[in-house]
């Protein structure tokens, strides 16, 4: 998603931290954060974070199904500020 540096929870040995734990680490480190958790928003305290969320909505996790909704995450991590919680979705068939 050039020209943003994109990581994954398993690639930075982040795999089974609990979700406001993980927020908060990537708070420190990343200024979004991309997550297909859709429950993420009524479960979680994001809003004084200095992250920007952005939770993906598609079949799967696999690239096939998300490599269609990057122009619509650029779009949104462009018009978003710190705190922000956005949904992206795949466009229904």
């Amino acid at each position: 998603m050039a020209p943003h540096h994109v990581d994954t929870v398993a690639g930075v040995s982040w795999a089974g931290i609990t979700d406001g734990r993980l927020l908060h680490l990537a708070a420190h480190r990343y200024d979004a954060f991309l997550t297909m958790d859709r429950s993420i928003e009524q479960q979680q305290n994001y809003s004084n974070l200095q992250l920007r969320i952005v939770v993906l909505r598609a079949p799967s996790s696999r690239l096939l199904h998300l490599r269609p909704l990057v122009p619509s995450v650029l779009n949104a991590l462009d018009q978003m500020m710190p705190g922000q919680l956005r949904t992206v979705a795949a466009a229904l068939a």
